[in-house]
């Protein structure tokens, strides 16, 4: 029952049941990815949908199947490997909310206090 409810209502952990139906009709599996990700298209490839497995976050697309998912390449990850540049850095899962979050160093949170501004001119008094 649980589960049902799940589905109708919480969009981000899972799919959803209109979903579930979509992809059911008119949904082709292209593949997984390693992190057991599911990507689907439509029978002409105009749209493109992938169904995350466990909570809902961007940032877990791997670059292959971001490009793919983008249209950016027609091939997906499963027929053609994708080979990373050397100028690319490792994929980072995004880190916000965590303590592990990029804190400026203004921010109260930094654990590097902002210095103390000084001024960068002198104030002009009359004589």
């Amino acid at each position: 029952m649980w589960n049902f409810i799940k589905q109708l209502f919480i969009w981000w952990d899972g799919q959803t049941l209109g979903t579930r139906f979509f992809t059911w009709r008119k949904g082709i599996s292209v593949g997984k990815d390693e992190a057991g990700h599911e990507y689907f298209q439509t029978k002409d490839g105009k749209r493109r949908w992938m169904i995350f497995n466990g909570p809902t976050e961007g940032s877990a697309v791997p670059p292959g199947w971001h490009g793919w998912m983008h249209h950016r390449v027609d091939t997906p990850p499963t027929e053609q490997s994708y080979t990373a540049h050397v100028w690319e850095a490792a994929h980072v899962p995004n880190q916000t909310g965590t303590a592990q979050a990029y804190r400026p160093p203004g921010s109260i949170l930094s654990t590097n206090p902002k210095p103390v501004a000084k001024p960068d001119y002198e104030a002009w008094t009359p004589e």
